[in-house]
């Protein structure tokens, strides 16, 4: 299944080299995940990316990340958006949800929804050994990192927006709900009605008894899951009206030797139509008080760029996905800091000052020239999700691009 990777679009860059690229025959992918596996030969990598623009997850071999090699594929569910990827322990979590119609979506076709589980022994041919709904929109981003749990960010009749599920695969074949956990005025089906949209766009990053919930609108939420079954509030950090889009808070990802959370909104609205998106670094050394220490500066165009910022230039401008450091076989680094900026590309900060982050390397895509999603509006680079693996190479797609691999220079 094999196919050329085809050429790589130009670029501008700083401290970040090309190393590979793969066009996925023209269809852009998503979401990032990786597993790597024995090999008589030693081990081989392989990264799993779900698709933009249809139902599919393709499997690439990146053992020589130079040459990426297509050499799989989950197809469908028909109609459903299947971005989300989690792999671990031999497991594949696909999540699932209704696309909405400005992504393409058809109300009258929704209907996969939920979490899809695969077994991935053979990381090349995943086969399917369970599903779990969530009876309504399905699941956005999810956690999972191996073991007993999958941590999940689940619709349900009643609330508004999606709430917090934990879900038992004890047994893979038969997934059980154990918890969940909402803000109260997301139950709206007591009748009240929120005074704004809010809804945990996670995932819920799990680390030892914390979840470190991304709430959106509703800022940071801290849960001590210490008993599975019952979460309990530890403290909230609230964002603001004044900061991001609808999705005013989109990632947090713990450094539990550091006592920080590197945090983002998400840009919504193209050519920045909305409030100021940010990415910064929260300090839980009192988890009872989090506190907002510092934000990463605002990326800049290169010298002789045609456009004096990014803001204005066309499509989203702002923070995105934050690599995740949630496995061994992915790069770990506490003091680096990896961020798609949609079409600021791939940026890449030193964090060894919490209080003063800087932004040391970074790697832009020329634009695309051939529209192969229905999004941005004005056609042009659109940086995604990120992953780092542990042999640092850099894995980052577009909505109108293939998968670029580049690697820092003179680490």
């Amino acid at each position: 299944m094999s196919e050329p990777g085809g050429a790589a679009p130009g670029f501008t860059a700083d401290g970040v080299e090309l190393v590979g690229y793969h066009d996925v025959g023209g269809k852009p992918i998503f979401k990032l995940a990786m597993q790597v596996v024995p090999d008589p030969t030693g081990e081989r990598w392989y990264l799993y990316a779900s698709h933009f623009w249809e139902p599919r997850l393709s499997i690439f071999d990146v053992t020589d990340a130079a040459d990426p090699r297509l050499v799989g594929a989950i197809e469908g569910p028909d109609h459903a958006a299947t971005w989300q990827v989690q792999v671990a322990d031999g497991l594949l979590v696909q999540g699932m949800e209704h696309r909405p119609p400005a992504w393409g979506g058809d109300p009258a076709l929704n209907g996969a929804e939920g979490i899809r589980l695969f077994d991935v022994s053979d990381p090349t041919a995943p086969n399917l050994i369970s599903e779990w709904q969530t009876g309504e929109h399905g699941v956005h981003r999810n956690h999972f990192t191996g073991g007993r749990y999958v941590h999940v960010t689940a619709s349900r009749r009643g609330f508004e927006g999606n709430i917090y599920v934990i879900l038992d695969i004890a047994d893979p074949g038969s997934p059980k709900e154990v918890a969940m956990w909402f803000l109260p005025e997301q139950y709206v089906a007591s009748g009240k009605t929120p005074p704004r949209r809010i809804s945990l766009h996670g995932p819920p990053y799990v680390l030892g008894d914390r979840a470190y919930l991304s709430y959106g609108a509703a800022g940071l939420v801290i849960l001590d899951i210490s008993d599975i079954e019952r979460p309990t509030l530890v403290s909230r950090l609230e964002i603001g009206a004044a900061f991001s889009s609808m999705i005013a808070l989109h990632t947090a990802i713990p450094l539990p030797s550091r006592n920080l959370l590197l945090v983002n909104t998400e840009a919504i609205a193209e050519r920045q139509q909305e409030p100021y998106n940010f990415a910064g670094i929260v300090d839980v050394s009192d988890e009872q008080d989090p506190r907002l220490m510092s934000l990463l500066p605002i990326p800049q165009p290169a010298a002789g760029a045609a456009y004096p910022n990014f803001s204005t230039r066309g499509g989203r401008f702002g923070p995105h996905n934050q690599h995740h450091p949630q496995g061994p076989e992915l790069f770990a680094d506490d003091n680096l800091m990896f961020m798609t900026w949609f079409n600021a590309g791939l940026r890449v900060y030193d964090i060894s000052d919490a209080y003063l982050p800087r932004e040391i390397a970074w790697y832009l895509p020329d634009d695309p020239l051939e529209r192969r999603g229905l999004l941005p509006k004005t056609l042009v680079t659109q940086s995604e999700d990120v992953l780092v693996d542990a042999r640092g190479n850099i894995y980052f797609s577009d909505k109108n691009h293939g998968l670029h691999i580049v690697r820092l220079t003179g680490v």
